[in-house]
C-alpha cells in the first residue's frame, strides 16, 4: 500500500500538459456522525489501491450532509466527515501534500422534484466523495468518432462538437455554440438526406441520479433540454424537422474526456 502512495508522489511532482479526468469514491455516514467504521476504512483502501496508481495527480475530498438542521452546524458537521476521510488517508500512507482539498461544503437541500423515497435521498446526502484527478489516457482514434459533420457519413457515425459546450446546469446556447451550429446547419443544407438523433449530455451527477437538474428549469432533465436546444435552433436554421429526433443521455455515456467534455450534445447519424 504504502509502495503505491510513494509512486502516487512522485507523479505530483512532475508537470504535465494533460487535462485531468477524475474517479470519485463516496463515503456515507449514519445521521450526525462523522467517525468511521472498520469497513469503511477497508473500502477506502480497496478504492485506492485499484484505481491506476500512475495516472493519479491529486485527491480532492468533500463533505456533505442531509438538508436536516442548521447551516452552520451542517458546515461544521461536513468539514468534520472531510477531515475524518484525510486523517485515514494520511494513516494510511498517503503524504498530505497530495490532497489538494479537503472542504465541508455543507448541506445539500433536497430538489422540489423529488417526493419518493425522501429518507434514501437523505442517507445519500450524508457524504464525503474522495476524488481522484487523473492524468488523460493517450488519445485514441476510435472509427465512427467525429469532432466535424462532414457530408459523408454512415449510419452509427458519432460527431461531437468541441465547440458545442455547455456551462453548468445550464440548456441555454452560447454565442460560440450557435456560431458552431450554424457551420452544422450549412453542411446539412448541402445533404439533406442525412438524417440523425441529436444526443444530449452531462457530468458531475452522483451515478444514483443519472440526469441533472436544469437551473432555469427546476427540473431534472438537463441534458433533454441541452438536446431540444440544439433541436430547436436547427429548426430555426431551416433544417426540417422530419431528418432529426432529440434524447437525453443524461450521465450514462461520459465521452472519457475531461468532464467539461460531458456536457455536450452529439449527432448521431441515423440515415444517409
Amino acid at each position: 500500500m504504502r509502495r503505491i502512495f510513494l509512486q502516487i508522489i512522485l507523479l505530483i511532482c512532475v508537470s504535465t500538459a494533460f487535462s485531468q479526468e477524475e474517479i470519485v469514491h463516496s463515503v456515507y455516514f449514519p445521521f450526525d456522525k462523522f467517525s468511521l467504521s472498520e469497513k469503511q476504512k477497508a473500502d477506502l483502501v480497496t478504492f485506492i489501491k485499484a484505481s491506476d496508481s500512475t495516472r493519479i495527480e491529486s485527491i480532492e475530498i468533500f463533505g456533505y450532509t442531509d438538508d436536516i438542521g442548521k447551516d452552520a452546524y451542517n458546515f461544521k458537521l461536513s468539514t468534520n466527515r472531510a477531515n475524518a476521510i484525510q486523517q485515514e488517508l494520511i494513516n494510511d500512507g498517503v503524504k498530505q501534500k497530495i490532497i489538494v482539498t479537503i472542504e465541508g461544503k455543507g448541506r445539500i437541500l433536497i430538489d422540489d422534484d423529488i417526493v419518493e423515497n425522501l429518507p434514501e435521498v437523505r442517507s445519500k446526502n450524508r457524504r464525503v466523495d474522495v476524488v481522484l484527478n487523473l492524468k488523460e489516457l493517450p488519445k485514441i482514434i476510435l472509427p465512427g468518432f467525429f469532432t466535424t459533420l462532414g457530408v459523408k457519413h454512415v449510419v452509427g457515425d458519432h460527431i461531437y462538437l468541441e465547440n458545442l459546450l455547455f456551462p453548468r446546469g445550464s440548456s441555454k446556447l452560447t454565442y460560440k455554440s450557435k456560431t458552431e451550429l450554424d457551420k452544422i446547419a450549412r453542411v446539412l443544407h448541402r445533404n439533406k438526406k442525412l438524417q440523425f438523433e441529436i444526443q444530449g449530455h452531462v457530468c458531475c451527477v452522483a451515478p444514483y441520479q443519472k440526469e441533472a437538474i436544469d437551473k432555469d428549469t427546476r427540473k431534472r432533465q438537463l441534458s433533454h433540454n441541452r438536446a431540444e436546444a440544439v433541436y430547436k435552433y436547427l429548426v430555426f436554421k431551416k433544417i426540417d424537422k422530419s431528418r432529426m429526433t432529440f434524447k437525453g443521455y443524461g450521465n450514462t455515456v461520459p465521452l472519457g474526456k475531461s468532464v467539461e467534455y460531458d456536457r455536450r450534445v452529439e449527432l448521431v447519424i441515423t440515415k444517409n
